[in-house]
């Protein structure tokens, strides 16, 4: 069989990934066994097989890596290369190119797909959804690949078909157009969700919809651009497409997607926000979350959420391990008011440690809060052992379509509606246990409507939907911005100052033993805070009491008198460069393997 590069380190003609398919977990253990097309797409069984392959590689462990770090919500706690990246501080020589290497897998898989199964029979109910579930995969494929680094390769034929294996850059307006295409197709071609008779970690007429509206909305907003056609490249600017006509259609084309799902009638905003994460972490579905990855087993070396993105849990217990590498950042805590459910099920500050045999957590302070959605304590078993979590990554939920509705609809009428002013409130009243009196006021113009949005979709939707605040950050054209203010409110808080002036310096608390699977706690009460440490013979009663003391603001600090603030507060997105780092530029791994972009590097790297 044929095989040549494509792009980068892609090597496989009209091979395909045949992965095995169980019932709720349908990508436990793939087995990677390669079929040429000819005995592969001969029947729907088969070509299900090979469209599993697809989904296989479709996810990158640094979606909810390294590549999530570096927003407003997350930072990373290294202090390698992958804190570099964090801070914007990356060149050719440090960015990782895992992503965009596993993109390109599943685009030439995806293209295989498409190409096999146009020639079977369409007529055919599962043969078309088969097909639109190709077409979608390619276009997630190519969206991750265009919003991280821009203008890319493009190819749209399997390798053995292609006239040539090494591509220049293409032009992203164009790439994103196509995936818009691939889209529309795959929502004409696919069922709805309640009678596709698959599971949520596969593309449906609503996902294909919501990851539509998804796709449009970055296709409208801001990118970095620069004339393709001069080399070297120079004089990149944040800018929108300037075909204000086909801005216009992409919003009208995510309103109306949103819309259609909305319309369905098949999604619903769960009660309890916990209730989410606990159904990630047991492998239940419901009526919120409409798309999710899973890709578990003994033979997976991929950690998935909950290892890397969770929160602290040593070795050999009845969870999983988990070693958290990145965090929140310290000021989203305030961000949320406290009685908003989701900031205690987003921010964990239960660390789990073994003292004296027994499993105890406790409370953790401000600097030390972990990703709490994707807890190992929530779990129903350890199956496959350490490093391993078994927790599915929510890609698409229910109230990401509600506010991209609501985003779509006030960009085209220029003010919130009445409607988009519902998504939006649906969504705060659920936050606060359906108490629609403590949601506040919601802004009635087009500006202060928008700054409700940004900030409502990183409370609702942060950590998920694969480093999505990253990029989203960049398409409201507010990258920069938001990095440089976001550096500022640590000091300000390090320092307890500004809108920090009065936050708690202490807490007292009791310990708690972490002793069972799907454990109910959410995050462990002060029973009282302080201003200043309690005095000893305080200290001394709350401790025959059972309490301990945590000072909460102890992890910004290099001296116990607390006046010089660690380095990791003072140095926050240090490199972050107004257009320069709203793209990542090619490593030099991705430039080597493909000559025609070696010497079309970003400009400013």
């Amino acid at each position: 069989m044929k095989t040549a590069k494509y792009a980068t380190r892609i090597a496989a003609a009209a091979a395909v990934t045949v992965c095995a398919a169980a019932c709720e977990d349908w990508l436990d253990m793939p087995s990677e066994t390669k079929y040429d097309s000819s005995s592969i797409f001969i029947s729907p069984e088969k070509a299900e097989m090979a469209v599993l392959g697809a989904y296989a590689s479709a996810y990158h462990n640094d979606l909810n890596y390294r590549l999530m770090s570096g927003s407003d919500e997350c930072r990373s706690t290294e202090t390698n290369s992958k804190y570099t990246l964090a801070q914007y501080e990356h060149d050719a020589s440090n960015v990782p190119d895992g992503v965009y290497t596993t993109m390109y897998t599943t685009i030439e898989r995806a293209n295989s797909c498409i190409k096999g199964i146009s020639s079977m029979d369409t007529e055919n109910p599962k043969v078309a959804q088969l097909l639109g579930e190709a077409y979608a995969i390619r276009a997630w494929a190519y969206f991750n690949a265009v919003r991280f680094w821009g203008d890319v390769p493009f190819q749209l034929l399997p390798t053995i078909d292609a006239d040539t294996y090494e591509l220049p850059r293409y032009p992203r307006d164009e790439i994103y157009d196509q995936c818009v295409k691939d889209l529309q197709t795959a929502v004409d071609l696919l069922p709805w969700k309640d009678v596709s008779g698959v599971a949520s970690e596969r593309f449906s007429k609503n996902a294909a919809l919501g990851i539509l509206a998804r796709v449009a909305l970055h296709a409208a907003g801001y990118s970095l651009r620069w004339d393709l056609s001069v080399t070297p490249y120079t004089g990149a600017q944040l800018a929108k497409r300037p075909d204000v006509a086909r801005i216009t259609e992409l919003y009208t084309i995510a309103r109306d997607a949103c819309k259609r799902v909305m319309d369905e009638g098949g999604h619903e905003l769960l009660a309890n926000y916990d209730q989410l994460y606990r159904d990630l972490a047991t492998k239940k579905y419901n009526k919120e979350t409409i798309w999710e990855f899973g890709m578990f087993g003994a033979s997976q070396t991929d950690k998935s959420p909950g290892y890397t993105s969770g929160t602290t849990m040593p070795a050999n217990t009845i969870y999983s391990k988990s070693g958290p590498l990145v965090a929140p950042m310290p000021t989203l805590y305030f961000d949320y008011d406290s009685l908003d459910q989701r900031r205690d099920v987003s921010l964990c500050n239960i660390p789990v440690a073994l003292e004296e045999g027994a499993l105890v957590a406790r409370m953790s302070n401000y600097a030390s809060v972990k990703i709490g959605k994707y807890r190992v304590t929530w779990k129903a078993n350890n199956e496959y052992g350490d490093g391993r979590t078994n927790i599915n990554m929510p890609l698409l939920r229910y109230s990401d379509i509600l506010l991209m509705f609501a985003e779509a609809e006030n960009e085209l009428s220029g003010a919130p509606t009445a409607a988009a002013v519902k998504a939006y409130e649906d969504v705060r009243t659920r936050a606060f246990g359906g108490n629609a009196d403590l949601t506040g006021s919601t802004p009635g113009d087009k500006q202060g409507f928008f700054e409700a949005l940004v900030k409502e979709r990183k409370l609702e939707l942060c950590f998920e939907g694969a480093a999505l605040r990253r990029t989203d950050l960049v398409r409201w054209g507010i990258h920069y911005e938001t990095l440089r203010a976001e550096a500022d409110k640590m000091i300000r808080l390090g320092n307890a100052t500004g809108e920090y002036a009065n936050i708690w310096g202490y807490a007292s608390y009791k310990p708690m033993v972490m002793d069972k699977l799907e454990h109910p706690a959410i995050a462990i009460p002060a029973y009282q805070y302080y201003r200043d440490k309690p005095a000893p013979a305080d200290s001394a009663a709350l401790a025959n009491d059972g309490y301990a003391i945590v000072d909460l603001c102890r992890g910004f600090f290099t001296t116990d008198d607390k006046t010089t603030l660690n380095d990791w507060v003072v140095e926050f997105f240090s490199g972050v460069t107004k257009n320069k780092t709203e793209l990542m530029p090619f490593s030099n791994a991705m430039m080597n393997d493909n000559p025609m972009i070696r010497n079309q590097q970003h400009p400013g790297y």
